[in-house]
Formats: C-alpha cells, sequence, structure tokens
C-alpha cells in the first residue's frame, strides 16, 4: 500500500494526513488507537480510494498458536459486519502484531514467531472478498512488513520505528490535541486487583467476606434488598464526593495510591457487594457527566483493584462503571481497555458485552445518557410524589369515630376494651415457649446457604 489518508481534528475543518509506506502506518498506531497496544492484533478497516480509516478493533494475541485460525476468522468478520452496520463496507484492511520479546528472544524472533497468525488473519479477510493492504509487526522498537518482499525497503532486521514527536502524524496528533497514554499494559495496571500475598490485599479480602455474610442474607429478601440498594448508593455517593475532595495528581500512579488510601476496606465492600445487583449498578451508572463523571470513574477503577482473590469476578461491575463513565466522556481507547477487562474477568457480563460493542462500532453515547436521564427523573418524580402524600397524611387526616390530633395521629376512642392475652385473639400469633416457628425465616436461611460463602451476585 502506497499511502492513505487520516482524518484529525474537528469535523468542521477536517486536516488530512497523507500516510506513505509501512513506516508512518507503524508510527500511527498509537495514535489511532490513544496507547501503545502491547502484546495485541489490531485490525484497521479502509474505506474509499483514498484508503481513508475506519472501524478498528484490538485483541489479545492467543497465547496457544491452536487458537490462531478461529481468532482471526472471528476478527475479520467482526470487524467488516460492523463496518457493513454504519453504512459502508470496507474496500481493505491493515493489520498489526505488536508483541514485546520474552526473555532470551528478539524482535526477528518474535516476527517469525508470529508470522502465521499474521497469515491467518490476511486469508481470513481474503475469505471476505476484503483485501489486506499490509500486515506489520512491531516489536521491540522496529517494525517489519509481511507483506512487502523488497530487502531494500523492508529489510531482514526491520526497521526502526521512527522517534516519538518526530513525525509528521505526531505533530498532527498533537494539533489535533491526541494523546499517547503509555502502553496498554499501564492501562490495565490500573484495573488489576492487588497483589493476593500483599497484606492491604488481606485485609480487603476479611472485609469482603464479613460483608458478603452481612448483605447476601439482606439481598436475598425481598424487603432487605430495597434497604441495601439505597444504603449502596448513598455510600457510593459519599464516597465520590470525597474523592471530588482530594488533591487532584496528574501522575496516574500516585492519583491511584490516593484514591486507594481515601477509601476504607469497609467501605470498598459495601459498594462492592452492592454493585452485584443490576438495578443498583444502573442507579450508579448515571453519575455519568459533569463534575461527576470524573470522581466517579476514579471509584470505579478503585474498587476494581479492591476486587481481590475469590471476588475478582465482582470487579465486572464497577469495570463496566469505568468503562461507560469513560465512553461517555470521550475517552474511546479508556473505556475500550475498561470494558475489555470487563469481559476479560466475565465473558457473559451483558452490560459490558452491549458497551464494549457499541463503542467499537462508533455509535454516540448520548442515546444511553439520555435515557438514564428520563429514569432518574422518573424516580425523582415518583419520590416526591410519594413525600408529598406522606406530608398530607401528617397533616391531619381524620378517621371515623376518632379526633386528629396534631401531627394526623388520631385520639383514641372513649370506653374500655378488653384486652386479649398474649398469644391468643386475631392477631399475629405468639410462638409458646420451647416451639419451633415454620415460617419463611428457615426459608431464607436455606437460601443463604445454598448461595455459598464469597457473595452472590443478582443481576447482571
Amino acid at each position: 500500500m502506497n499511502k492513505h489518508h487520516d482524518t484529525t481534528g474537528p469535523t468542521d475543518d477536517q486536516q488530512q494526513i497523507t500516510l506513505r509506506g509501512p513506516a508512518e502506518l507503524a508510527d500511527a498506531l498509537p495514535y489511532m488507537m490513544g496507547y501503545h497496544p502491547t502484546d495485541s492484533i489490531v485490525m484497521v478497516a479502509l474505506h474509499g480510494d483514498r484508503g481513508r480509516f475506519g472501524g478498528r478493533l484490538r485483541l489479545g494475541i492467543p497465547r496457544s498458536p491452536r487458537e490462531w485460525p478461529p481468532v482471526a476468522e472471528q476478527l475479520a468478520e467482526c470487524l467488516v459486519e460492523g463496518c457493513e452496520r454504519r453504512g459502508a463496507r470496507p474496500e481493505g484492511i491493515v493489520v498489526f502484531v505488536c508483541q514485546d520479546p520474552a526473555e532470551g528472544e528478539t524482535g526477528r524472533h518474535v516476527m517469525e514467531r508470529l508470522r502465521p497468525l499474521a497469515q491467518r488473519l490476511r486469508t481470513a479477510c481474503g475469505t471476505l472478498d476484503v483485501p489486506v493492504y499490509e500486515a506489520l509487526c512491531i516489536s521491540d522498537g522496529r517494525f517489519w512488513s509481511y507483506c512487502c518482499p523488497d530487502t531494500r525497503c523492508c529489510p531482514p532486521e526491520g526497521n526502526p520505528l521512527a522517534l516519538p514527536g518526530t513525525s509528521v502524524m505526531a505533530a498532527a496528533a498533537a494539533y489535533a490535541g491526541i494523546q499517547v497514554r503509555g502502553s496498554l499494559r499501564d492501562m490495565e495496571a490500573r484495573l488489576l486487583p492487588w497483589p493476593y500475598e500483599t497484606s492491604r490485599s488481606a485485609g480487603q479480602l476479611r472485609a469482603l467476606d464479613g460483608g458478603a455474610a452481612a448483605l447476601v442474607p439482606r439481598i436475598l429478601d425481598a424487603e432487605g434488598r430495597d434497604t441495601v440498594r439505597t444504603e449502596t448508593i448513598r455510600l457510593a455517593e459519599q464516597l465520590v464526593r470525597r474523592l471530588a475532595d482530594g488533591p487532584r495528581i496528574m501522575d496516574p500512579a500516585a492519583a491511584d495510591t490516593q484514591d486507594d488510601a481515601l477509601i476504607g476496606d469497609d467501605e470498598a465492600a459495601a459498594v462492592i457487594l452492592g454493585l452485584q445487583d443490576r438495578e443498583t449498578r444502573d442507579r450508579a451508572a448515571e453519575w455519568m457527566e459533569g463534575p461527576d463523571a470524573a470522581p466517579a470513574l476514579r471509584l470505579w477503577r478503585a474498587l476494581a483493584r479492591r476486587c481481590v482473590g475469590a471476588y475478582v469476578e465482582h470487579s465486572a461491575a464497577p469495570l463496566t462503571l469505568a468503562g461507560w463513565v469513560s465512553w461517555s466522556s470521550g475517552d474511546e481507547p479508556g473505556a475500550r481497555v475498561a470494558l475489555g477487562r470487563a469481559l476479560e474477568v466475565d465473558p457473559e457480563y451483558v452490560f459490558a458485552r452491549l458497551l464494549h460493542q457499541a463503542c467499537n462500532e462508533g455509535l454516540d453515547p448520548e442515546s444511553l445518557r439520555r435515557c438514564l436521564r428520563d429514569e432518574r427523573d422518573a424516580r425523582a418524580a415518583a419520590e416526591a410524589r410519594a413525600a408529598s402524600g406522606a406530608r398530607a397524611r401528617l397533616r391531619g387526616r381524620s378517621v371515623p369515630g376518632g379526633r386528629a390530633l396534631p401531627g394526623g395521629r388520631p385520639a383514641a376512642r372513649r370506653g374500655k376494651r378488653r384486652s386479649a392475652p398474649p398469644g391468643t385473639g386475631s392477631g399475629t400469633p405468639v410462638a409458646a415457649p420451647g416451639t419451633v416457628r415454620r415460617d419463611g425465616a428457615g426459608a431464607r436461611t436455606a437460601a443463604v446457604r445454598r448461595g455459598g460463602g464469597r457473595g452472590s451476585r443478582t443481576g447482571r
């Protein structure tokens, strides 16, 4: 492929950058993704006669070569079908395979080892009648072309990548305000659970165990579930305000350390377990814009780091919320990383799957924001009506045969009433000493035992 165009900057005054050859394509990759995609397969669709960049997708390189053929077919189908849903079948595709050398390897060894994967990707795209114009391997600061046979421009030892910030693409990205935020590994590190063997991880694990024992029976109870939802949202609001009031730190690692220190183990456990309820998670998703978005994103990242040990699967909820807030705030690279991590933890987490697909297909998050706003407004209106009705009752509604007192409490009727002895009459029966009640309490206890000792999730 000789040239194609990438569009950056505002849509009303777009600047077209012409990329010529493999070297400029390799240099453009981190600006297209927003980060350096280590250990990744990246596929980018090209549209029109001039090769305009379109849809793109990324997936971690499968460890086993036996997985490469089905993965290549799925990736090709996903990219082509996604472009077709947006109304334009791609004219071609550019493929990147990026991986750092293992101990004892060189970049050239990596290139040769991944050559069968690149060939599988080219064949899968060709089967769909979409040619691969270029396939590049990027490793150890160098790049190789799997498509160019000319050793004068693509020597066996590879070509060095351009120095950061020295290319035309780097200048155009700086002008457009596009930032490259380190490597994919750096971004994922902010979302990974604390190492299991550390003392802070052990303290958080004890808090999660204790919180699960206290909250799961209440969540299994219909009345207790509503109370837990209210308590979870109230506590999460307090944590969001606490993080918002903290000093702003630009360094990501230092900022995460500060956020971890501002959240107690018991507080984190209560919110993590409460978010396993779908309705609670959806209410938390309403902190998606304005001044609430940034501290909410910090909270969801911090809670994902607290899902240690056997509770790692619980991190799907805060990771999905982190991806949603990032996408809603315009940070698509951050959204893809968080949602991808959520699907690694729980591939069947429906909310993460839907958001990941919508983000990858370039849909506008405003439609989902509008739905969440409508739900929030409807809930506020219902709460206002309920509060108004309660105030009306307290103002003093009289009852037949009684005289209303201040505050709405009816006066007692005159006359004597014979009181029934305990355990008799039409009221709730009282168990005699030494008897055992056969009501719903035993069923709830059995349900909790069946639910397991490490927490239970009531919805996705």
